[in-house]
Parts: C-alpha cells; sequence; structure tokens
C-alpha cells in the first residue's frame, strides 16, 4: 500500500484507540488502531460515501456501489464490526465506533469521497 495518511475523528481522544480512514491511489482503507490483527479494510470511494450517508442517516443507495456492511455481537452489542465481501473485518468497541459516527455526522470523513 502507498504510504498514507491516517485520520480518526476529533471526538476520539487524544492517545486512545480509534478508527482510522486513509485514501491511496488504490482506495478508501478503514482500521481500528487496537486491532490485534492489524486489520486493514480497502474498499472504494463510492462504497465509502454510501457508509457516510447510512450513518448520516441520508437516504442514498446505489445498488451497483458494493456496500460496506455493520454488524454487532456480544452483550449489548458491545461488539462492531465493519466488513465487505472479499476483505478483512475490522472490529472496534461500541464507544469508538460511536466517536467515530459523530465524525461522519460532523462531516470530518467528506473529504475522501469529493
Amino acid at each position: 500500500m502507498h504510504t498514507a495518511t491516517w485520520q480518526k475523528s476529533s471526538y476520539c481522544g487524544e492517545g486512545e484507540s480509534c478508527v482510522h480512514v486513509a485514501a491511496t491511489p488504490t482506495g478508501i482503507h478503514i482500521t481500528e488502531s487496537a486491532d490485534p490483527g492489524g486489520a486493514i479494510l480497502t474498499t472504494t470511494p463510492d462504497a465509502f460515501r454510501t457508509l457516510l450517508h447510512s450513518l448520516k442517516e441520508e437516504p442514498h443507495r446505489d445498488p451497483r456501489t458494493p456496500a460496506l456492511e455493520v454488524t454487532t455481537a456480544g452483550d449489548d452489542d458491545r461488539t462492531v464490526r465493519l466488513h465487505a465481501p472479499g476483505t478483512p473485518t475490522v472490529t472496534t468497541d461500541r464507544r469508538r465506533w460511536d466517536a467515530f459516527v459523530q465524525g461522519v455526522r460532523a462531516g470530518e470523513f467528506d473529504h475522501f469521497t469529493a
């Protein structure tokens, strides 16, 4: 992968593990800094845009765009997994995911799909 500049939500505290996003010529990359496996999900700008719209609760769905799927597990849905067909699954916890979603809703990641 090309050298990437990773960005996390401003709602994630300084020095805390968080969901990070980066862009390279090969796509949009998403990881969780606390993931011991170091999984990096790589997707298209269109699929990432669809994820942003769904997290902002804006209706937008392109049936040609492969979807990124968000699932929860564990007691009280504390584990959050982000995955797409043929890519590694990024795993985080509810607190870190919520910080990412707050950043999404504040428009902090919109430039990745511009």
